[in-house]
């Protein structure tokens, strides 16, 4: 099924929604168009650390200390926290719960960021990926984007996330659990009326993990929203010219999607 959305400002979608047991298609509108997905990108690198941990070679114990060229305001909360230095599992928790821009500068350090890229390419995603490290002002000859993906891609790795398909099933439990202490539920999820700090659980049926990217001009929103009966994997991404203001029209919509998979549910 198609779904009519606004290209107001010239915004562009990708959208993808699925049911990762049956495998049908719900929604799907330009799911395989490459865009700007701000922080999206950020799953890649937990997934990164959670491989390397399951090979043996990391463990999430380990412990390491924020550099002060790492600290970044706004996305997160490390900024405001005394303590320099966590254990890896709890720089992640960190990424997962609130998107943290200080604790993913940090783990690019420790991960490399040309490892994750690897690491993703390796996986199969070509058309998505985690461009640079968290940058304000971007620096010239830097990337101009934090990440890119599109909605089919997004799907997959939400689904095999969620199926245990790349990482060992502790694993994949914690990568999911980390999403699910995820705050920003304003998009998609925003349909599901869900406690925005405890979500990660049966709530009306309901139990939900994601992970969400926004900048001026990008909101994007993916990940896995389950009821006893069925489990809905979906990336819902929209960009818009910069300089515009086409948040309020885009947010309206995604929470129509989010509705429409409510309904599903």
């Amino acid at each position: 099924m198609n779904v009519p959305l606004t290209t107001n400002l010239g915004t562009r979608w990708s959208v993808l929604v699925t049911d990762i047991d049956s495998g049908e298609v719900l929604l799907a509108h330009s799911p395989e168009q490459v865009v700007d997905t701000a922080s999206m990108g950020k799953i890649f690198l937990l997934h990164r650390l959670l491989a390397e941990a399951d090979a043996g070679t990391r463990s999430l114990e380990d412990r390491v200390t924020r550099r002060p060229v790492e600290h970044m305001d706004e996305s997160g909360i490390w900024h405001l926290l005394q303590q320099d230095s966590l254990t890896l599992y709890d720089v992640a928790a960190l990424i997962g719960a609130s998107s943290d821009n200080a604790a993913t500068n940090t783990l690019c350090r420790v991960l490399g960021l040309p490892a994750v890229q690897a690491h993703t390419r390796a996986l199969g995603y070509e058309a998505s990926g985690l461009d640079d490290v968290v940058r304000w002002p971007i620096p010239t000859g830097a990337s101009p984007t934090l990440s890119h993906a599109n909605a089919a891609e997004l799907v997959r790795f939400v689904t095999r996330t969620a199926l245990g398909t790349d990482l060992s099933q502790a694993s994949a439990d914690t990568l999911q659990r980390w999403l699910g202490a995820g705050t920003d539920l304003s998009m998609v999820a925003s349909a599901f009326n869900l406690d925005p700090l405890a979500h990660y659980q049966f709530d009306r049926d309901v139990w939900l993990w994601n992970k969400t990217g926004t900048i001026s001009s990008v909101r994007a929103d993916a990940g896995l929203v389950m009821s006893s009966k069925r489990r809905i994997a979906y990336a819902v991404i929209a960009n818009w010219q910069p300089g515009e203001d086409g948040r309020d029209e885009v947010l309206n919509q995604m929470r129509g999607i989010g509705s429409f998979i409510a309904e599903y549910l």
